[in-house]
């Protein structure tokens, strides 16, 4: 996904609809700077808030996601033609058609319909905030927003830091993004606030993805070379 191509269509439908951030902003609940840091493509809205608006102003989630409207697929199905006497029969045929070719467009293009999921931590000692959409032919993950909220606070400073997406199917466990840090000495708590994930197009060999598939592993090693790992499942919720 191009952040800055789908800040500048958000700003497009919003500005195309006469609505000031302010008032965009208390559509969909967000302060209006979240709603500046989208169309300066800063940041994104949660994929669900994406689809949401993709709904309101009646534009494909696709184009959405691309960041550009295909007039084609966002095209009237059908112009108003002139009715007359002449013509009366050719326009009823007309309508019939176009209801049957909807009716059989909606059951061919169901299938890429996106599934759009949250992700929520499943471990007590992290908390984390992502969301998933996904159809038969690609996805797109989004995870940021992680914190360490164990008993202890974990004040250790180390040398170097892995975070790495995975999914697993079986027993095989499949890398699908990493961040690494090795720059200077920094605790878990700072290296968390600088983590995020975004994985475009993941193309599945399955259609869906199973609940709890997907997990982040962090590996951080300390300058005395000692090293801790943490297991991270996260959970996934329906949200549409």
């Amino acid at each position: 996904m191009d952040q800055k191509k789908i800040g500048s269509l958000i700003k497009k439908l919003r500005i195309d609809n006469n609505l000031t951030q302010k008032e965009f902003a208390l559509k969909y609940n967000v302060s209006f700077q979240a709603v500046s840091k989208w169309e300066r493509g800063y940041n994104l809205p949660d994929i669900y808030l994406l689809k949401q608006i993709a709904d309101d102003f009646n534009i494909n989630i696709n184009d959405l996601l691309d960041g550009k409207i295909n007039e084609k697929t966002n095209q009237d199905l059908v112009s108003k033609p002139r009715i007359t006497k002449k013509n009366l029969f050719l326009v009823i045929g007309t309508i019939l058609v176009i209801i049957l070719s909807i009716f059989f467009l909606f059951k061919l293009t169901k299938k890429d319909d996106f599934v759009f999921k949250t992700l929520s931590s499943n471990c007590s000692n992290f908390n984390i905030s992502g969301s998933i959409a996904y159809n038969s032919t690609k996805s797109f993950i989004y995870i940021t927003n992680i914190t360490y909220c164990g008993d202890e606070l974990d004040k250790t400073s180390y040398q170097s830091i892995l975070c790495t997406l995975y999914e697993s199917h079986g027993n095989t466990n499949t890398a699908l993004s990493k961040y690494n840090y090795g720059k200077k000495p920094i605790t878990l708590e700072e290296f968390l606030k600088k983590v995020e994930f975004k994985v475009d197009y993941f193309s599945k060999s399955c259609k869906y993805y199973e609940e709890n598939s997907l997990f982040l592993e962090i590996e951080a090693t300390d300058i005395n070379g000692k090293t801790i790992n943490h297991k991270i499942p996260l959970n996934m919720n329906n949200c549409n």
